[in-house]
Formats: structure tokens, C-alpha cells, sequence
């Protein structure tokens, strides 16, 4: 989904700075903007930013400075209780003494909702997270992901435009989250709801949005749909946090049609694609290939591509591929993976190869 221009804007941060003692930014000049309908994720280490400005979008915090508008308003006055967000937490936050169909029920009472109305309000949200035979449980009764699910029930029951996510599968065991992401993101788009999810998870980034804000340090490195992030990161950061990466040293020689040669620290060549503002010739670079991208098998590898030796140092069997460690240009711990097929070899440790890959595959970025 393209970025919102600012005419079909839902949400908009226009240099929105957040502090806490006055003196240390935590968000730090944030411009972003969310069109209707587009499940956008927040990801990042701890302490990146990401969950200090769901806060500020819910109400629950103030920014320091700049401007949060829904729908072309700004909301930095209003109270989270009149911002109509719905909210779904890790903790899932459901009243131990009420029944799930009063926790559901709870949010529009609130509102002054009638009776009727609300009762079948909450039947939809109950039916539509597959819940409609445990209004008259409470939370303690209920497993994990079944509470997880009254509680994304109890955030979409209103009917709000907006819903923010925290962490919101963190509780939960592998099996059950894969499952919950898909049925969150399906939900997000049969409703036409827009969404903001802040996770630490790079997989769940990448798997349930339309786009990810992949936040550093206060500020957002990359803004992009996952496929982007993943094949073109634009920094070092974000080639090293989303997804297995391998990188090499080096210095810029020259840049011709396009492609930077980088003498790597060993004093090989290989070119890649100039990314990074820095790269320059002259200039230290750190090289970054995804270990699905390098070939070992000879007769795979084009004619014309760079090869570098390398050492094998252990020899992975994972069924559906094979994970190989090597010594690479000085690195001790660089990856690749090949599917598991009749005509790729299975390599020993000790074992001198050559491998090699596209030039376009490699991307030389920030050092």
C-alpha cells in the first residue's frame, strides 16, 4: 500500500518528539502518515520508540512536541476515552469479575448504548472471533488465546476506526501466535479497520502488515511494504534486524553503471549495489547478502560473478533446507541456505568451496 499524501491521510505524527525528564528524546522527529484501512506495524528493538508513540496515539501519553491528527483533526487535547481507539494489550487486560459478554459489553455502556444494541453488538464481536458460546464464562476460565481473542473482540465491539495493538501475541506459545496473526490480519482487512501493531517480532512484521516502521533510536530507519524491507533494507540496522543477514568489510574503489567494486578486508573484489548516501569511492562500506542469495554449486553461479573461497565450518540438516556456516573475507559466521534438493551438494566441515551470487543481491551499505 503506498504512503498516505496528506489529502487521504487517517493518521498523521507531523514532528512529533517525545521526552520524558526534559532533556533525553525518545521519539524523535516523527513524520508519518497512515491512510484508511492499512495494517501498519511498528517494529524495533526495546527502547526504539515504537511503543512510546502507540501511547501518544492512544492518549495515554503526551508528546513533547508536534502534532497527532485522526481524520484531519488533531487530537493531542482529547482524552483517550473520547478518541473512540480500541485497544488490544499483551496482558489482554479483561475484568476478572465480569463475564465475557459483560467485558465486551463494558465499552458501551460507557458510550450510553442501549440495551439491545448492545447485546447484539456483542454477539457480533463474539461471532467474529469465533467466541459465541463463552459470553457467559469469565476470563479465568478461558485458555490464553481464547482470552486473547475476547480481547480483540472487546476492541473491535464499539466499532471504532482505529485499533492499536501492543505486543498483543507476546503471551502466547509459537503455534497458537501463527495462528492468531492470521486471523488478526483477516479480520483487520474483512473489516476495513486500520490498524497499528507494535511488536519486537520481525517475522510477525512481515508476515501480517501492509507496511513496517522499523524504529532506532527515536526515529524510524525504513518505512516500507515487508517485500522492500527484506530485499532492499536502506541501512545497516535494517539489514541486520529484519530477517538473517550476512555482512563483509570493505573500502569503495570505484562505482561504474551503477555497481560500487568494494575490496573486502581480505583484499578480494566483488561488486555490489551502492544503497547507502555514504558509499563513495574511498569510503568504508559494509556489504550485506541474505544467506538464501549465495550459490556454492558451480554450475549455478553466472559467468562474470565475482566467487569468493571460503571454508565450511558446519553443515546443518533442517529438512526442508540445509544451513551451512562458513569462513568468509575474515567472517567465521556467515550463513547460507539451500533448499533441500537431489542436485545441491551436502557439504563437510573443513571443506574448500567457492561461492558466489548476483551482484544486484548485494547491497553496500553504512559502514
Amino acid at each position: 500500500m503506498a504512503d498516505a499524501t496528506a489529502s487521504d491521510a487517517f493518521v498523521e505524527f507531523e514532528r512529533v518528539q517525545k521526552s520524558y525528564d526534559g532533556e533525553t528524546l525518545v521519539v524523535k522527529d516523527l513524520n508519518l502518515t497512515m491512510p484508511r484501512g492499512e495494517f501498519l506495524t511498528m517494529l524495533g528493538p526495546s527502547g526504539s520508540g515504537k511503543t512510546t508513540c502507540l501511547m501518544m496515539l492512544a492518549g495515554f501519553e503526551t508528546a513533547t512536541h508536534g502534532d497527532i491528527r485522526l481524520g484531519g483533526t488533531s487530537i493531542n487535547n482529547i482524552p483517550p476515552h473520547k478518541r473512540g481507539i480500541g485497544m488490544v494489550f499483551q496482558n489482554y487486560a479483561l475484568f476478572p469479575h465480569m463475564t465475557i459478554a459483560e467485558n465486551l459489553s463494558f465499552p458501551l455502556e460507557v458510550r450510553r448504548i442501549g440495551r439491545s444494541d448492545r447485546e447484539a453488538k456483542v454477539k457480533r464481536a463474539l461471532d467474529m472471533v469465533e467466541m459465541g458460546a463463552f459470553g457467559g464464562r469469565r476470563p479465568a476460565q478461558l485458555s490464553g488465546g481464547q482470552q486473547q481473542r475476547i480481547a480483540l473482540a472487546r476492541a473491535l465491539v464499539f466499532e471504532p476506526e482505529l485499533v492499536l495493538m501492543d505486543e498483543p501475541l507476546g503471551a502466547l506459545d509459537k503455534q497458537l501466535r501463527e495462528k492468531m496473526q492470521f486471523e488478526i490480519t483477516n479480520l483487520a482487512h474483512e473489516l476495513g479497520i486500520t490498524t497499528v501493531y507494535v511488536t519486537h517480532d520481525q517475522t510477525e512484521a512481515l508476515t501480517m502488515s501492509d507496511r513496517v516502521a522499523v524504529f532506532d533510536d527515536g526515529r524510524i530507519q525504513q518505512l516500507d511494504p515487508p517485500d522492500t524491507l527484506y530485499e532492499e533494507p536502506k541501512n545497516s540496522f535494517v539489514a541486520q534486524f529484519i530477517g538473517e543477514n550476512n555482512t563483509l568489510e570493505g573500502m569503495v574503489k570505484e562505482i561504474n553503471n551503477g555497481l560500487a567494486l568494494v575490496q573486502l578486508d581480505d583484499g578480494e573484489l566483488i561488486d555490489c549495489q551502492p544503497v547507502h548516501e555514504s558509499v563513495k569511492p574511498g569510503a568504508r562500506t559494509r556489504v550485506s547478502i541474505r544467506p538464501e542469495r549465495v550459490e556454492y554449486n558451480k554450475d549455478r553461479l553466472k559467468e562474470g560473478v565475482h566467487t569468493l573461497k571460503a571454508e565450511v565450518k558446519e553443515f546443518i540438516y533442517m529438512g526442508d533446507i540445509f544451513r551451512t556456516r562458513l569462513s568468509v573475507a575474515g567472517n567465521d559466521e556467515f550463513i547460507i541456505k539451500t533448499r533441500n534438493a537431489p542436485d545441491v551438494d551436502r557439504l563437510k566441515p573443513g571443506q574448500q568451496i567457492e561461492i558466489g551470487w548476483l551482484p544486484e543481491d548485494c547491497r553496500a551499505l553504512d559502514a
